[in-house]
Order: C-alpha cells, then structure tokens, then sequence
C-alpha cells in the first residue's frame, strides 16, 4: 500500500523572499526573516532565499536579483512581510507590475488594509471621557 501524500517528502512551490532592510539591526533582520520561513512552512511554499536590499533604487542589485530568478520556470512567487519592502510608493508600483509581468504570484505575510486608515482625534466626538449636559466638565475625571 502507498503511503498518503502527507506522509512523503513533497516539496512546495518555489518562492523567493525579498526584504528591503534600511538602517535596520541584525537581530530585526534575523527576526524578518525567520518570519518569511516561518509563513512558508506553515503554507507550504519551498523558500529557495531570500535577497536582501540595503538601499532602495528602483533596479537595485537585490530586486534585479530577485527578478532574474523569477523567470526559472517553476518559480512560483515572492513573499514579502509586507508591502512596504518593494520600497517608497512609486518604487513599489513599478515595481509590483515589474513582477507581475512575469506571472509570479507576490505573497505578503502581513496584508495592509484597504484604504486609508482614520483614527479619531481626541476631543472631536472621538474623546475617551464622555460629556455630559451643556458643560464641558467630563463626566469621568482625568487619572493623574
């Protein structure tokens, strides 16, 4: 009898990690890429490396790196912690259709949120102490 697929040694589709690490301490940088591996394991996905940019420029010697291997076939995709790690918005554009282009798949770890984020400002209807009647005294008093 044949042993069941989650008993053999199978490998995942192939990806790519591509992290953009400016001014960052070694121990963040380990800690980002544990995450990369850590993600792949848990989804399956064969991390074959991970290129590593110091300094952002839209043909880096990392994302150019990056790019020539993404077009081995058999390649799957990129995973990044999150989107910022293509660079400053302009750069990530180019640089997300650049891949896209070669029909990877651009995996991220930590998906941001659609549009932009509002928060409250205090004092404008988002006040943590509430008010009460006409006055402007709250009805729960400030901790010293």
């Amino acid at each position: 009898m044949e042993p069941l697929t989650e008993h053999r040694l199978v490998s995942g589709p192939v990806v790519y990690g591509f992290l953009r690490l400016v001014n960052v301490s070694t121990a963040r940088e380990e800690a980002l890429k544990g995450s990369l591996a850590e993600y792949c394991r848990q989804h399956e996905l064969s991390l074959s490396g991970v290129f590593t940019e110091r300094v952002t420029t839209v043909n880096s010697a990392a994302f150019t790196g990056m790019m020539d291997v993404l077009a081995v076939p058999g390649t799957y995709g990129v995973v990044l912690p999150s989107a910022s790690h293509l660079g400053p918005r302009a750069i990530a554009a180019a640089r997300s259709k650049r891949i896209a282009l070669t029909g990877a798949r651009l995996v991220l770890v930590r998906k941001e949120l659609p549009g932009p984020v509002h928060r409250r400002r205090p004092g404008r209807g988002g006040s943590q102490a509430r008010q009460r009647g006409h006055g402007s005294a709250p009805a729960l008093e400030a901790e010293s």
